[in-house]
């Protein structure tokens, strides 16, 4: 999605189109299939305290905006809950989002991420500088044996980026992105892959992955938002570059105001505007047009929540002998 575009064609020339899109209650938005026999959409709600201290948490994004539009509210869940987390983007975003030439477009997009990064209190970002929609024209391996040594050197528990198996995706940042994050997390708990790096670092297997999409997808997680929604919007008008969030709001009462108009909830000052724009339009009226899934507040809705994301999550595989023993071991 061109979000330039978007700003400069939609909202600030007054238009706002809103495509329908199909979301089953079953947790599974159509075409794209159904869960398997038997499986149910798992609800994760806000834990007490910092039950996931000590765990490393790798957030990958394409673009500066990704995660802010799509996933913010669950990094920042889970960064609460005790998880010291890295954000790692894999282009430049030198063909998106505010700016002249590339050069501008270049810095614009990264003090974009550098803001994104401090709002959700990221220990350090890595960029690894992939041109912008052209991750499809560079070798695969180079990007998994980058990523194998970040998740290796960081002991990286538990990743969040784009759905590797999404049917729907027309952007080779995203789908390229995704497929090489899932094997490079498969593959780096292996001794032998990219046995030169075990002189600096140790295999270390990545489990746990939350992987969310822009298209229809296999859901099986929804994830409690609620008590961070505010900080999702705080992360989306950190991303000034890009048109979807930012200062949207705020440039969209300025208009109005030019136009001898106004709309409340907007409110009366630009902080104000591009908070209410983010929280009431982007994320929840007029989603379908802005990001192209459906409101956070329909999602939570369905299953009884305020506000919620999806994904399709996988674990760790002895999650249910976990399950029995701290149900059925008795003291001896």
């Amino acid at each position: 999605m061109k979000r330039r575009d978007f700003f400069e064609k939609s909202i600030i020339a007054g238009g706002l189109a809103m495509p329908a899109a199909a979301f089953s209650s079953k947790g599974t938005e159509s075409p794209a299939g159904s869960l398997p026999e038997g499986e149910e959409v798992f609800i994760e709600k806000p834990l007490a305290g910092r039950p996931h201290e000590g765990k490393v948490l790798a957030v990958i994004q394409p673009h500066c905006d990704d995660i802010a539009y799509y996933a913010a509210g669950t990094v920042a869940k889970l960064m609460h809950e005790g998880y010291t987390g890295y954000l790692i983007r894999t282009t430049n975003d030198d063909a998106a989002g505010a700016g002249d030439s590339i050069g501008e477009r270049v810095l614009n997009n990264e003090v974009s991420n550098e803001a994104f990064a401090k709002v959700m209190g990221f220990k350090k970002v890595y960029d690894l500088g992939y041109r912008n929609h052209r991750m499809d024209e560079y070798n695969i391996q180079e990007i998994k044996g980058r990523l194998i040594f970040l998740f290796r050197l960081l002991k990286v528990d538990t990743v969040v980026s784009f759905d590797p198996w999404d049917h729907y995706e027309e952007n080779p940042d995203h789908y390229v992105t995704a497929r090489a994050v899932e094997a490079a997390r498969w593959m780096a708990g292996m001794n032998t892959d990219y046995p030169e790096q075990l002189e600096v670092v140790e295999p270390h297997p990545v489990i746990e992955r939350y992987y969310y999409a822009r298209g229809p997808q296999i859901v099986n997680r929804i994830v409690d938002i609620g008590n961070f929604i505010d900080k999702k919007v705080e992360a989306n008008m950190a991303v000034v570059s890009q048109g979807g969030g930012g200062r949207t709001g705020s440039l969209l009462r300025r208009r109005l105001a030019a136009e001898g108009k106004r709309l409340p909830i907007l409110g009366n000052d630009d902080r104000t505007a591009d908070f209410n724009y983010i929280k009431n339009f982007m994320l929840d009226q007029f989603s379908e047009s802005i990001r192209g899934i459906p409101s956070d507040r329909k999602t939570g809705e369905k299953y009884g929540l305020e506000w919620a994301e999806k994904f399709r999550y996988f674990g760790s595989n002895d999650q249910g002998m976990t399950d029995y023993i701290r149900k059925n071991a008795i003291s001896i």
